[in-house]
């Protein structure tokens, strides 16, 4: 299936890609269907597209990048909303902010997405931990990350979206968050 898009053009879609929130995201409840896109662009940075309005698109990346020690704490509730019995088939993703200063964005750890890879199934769910934040600062961390990248994709992610735009850029990681940094 074709699906418009604003900010990536006309995407094929396998229906098998699509990912039913059926509480929607917050702030976005009256839209239930999602896909990841990942650009290709090696800057870790992946979009949940909404498929039921072409202009809205979250930037989103696994925290577990840039702060290794994350723990998403559910409640049983949450992983049978998810159809889950453990995180391990869940795919966990931060919403990112990217503000016009890329250098203050920051990532929503407070209220993760995550997604039943199996089932496709996705929730947000606000974490009860207190330390966690809405808006945790995480550019440098994320730098730091990108600039000792390896280049092997399995290392990246587990979750395997169809849906790649082909950039045919084979710059560096390093230089691809440099060309990143200079368009936001």
């Amino acid at each position: 299936m074709k699906v418009k898009t604003t900010r990536f053009g006309e995407l094929e879609l396998n229906p098998s890609d699509i990912i039913t929130f059926h509480e929607g995201l917050l702030g976005f409840d009256n839209l239930k269907k999602y896909f990841v896109v990942d650009p290709g662009d090696s800057t870790l940075i992946l979009w949940l597209q909404s498929i039921e309005d072409e202009k809205v698109a979250f930037p989103i990346i696994e925290p577990k990048i840039f702060k290794p020690d994350y723990i998403a704490k559910l409640l049983p509730a949450d992983l049978n909303g998810l159809e889950l019995e453990t995180l391990s088939n869940a795919k966990l993703y931060s919403i990112l902010t990217i503000p016009a200063n890329v250098v203050e964005m920051n990532a929503n750890l407070k209220a993760p997405i995550v997604i039943n890879s199996a089932k496709k199934v996705g929730k947000q769910i606000v974490l009860a931990d207190s330390k966690l934040t809405v808006k945790h600062e995480m550019y440098k961390e994320l730098k730091t990350y990108i600039v000792n990248f390896s280049s092997d994709d399995s290392k990246r992610t587990t979750f395997a979206p169809s849906i790649t735009l082909e950039t045919g850029d084979l710059r560096t990681n390093k230089e691809n968050f440099n060309r990143l940094t200079n368009e936001i």
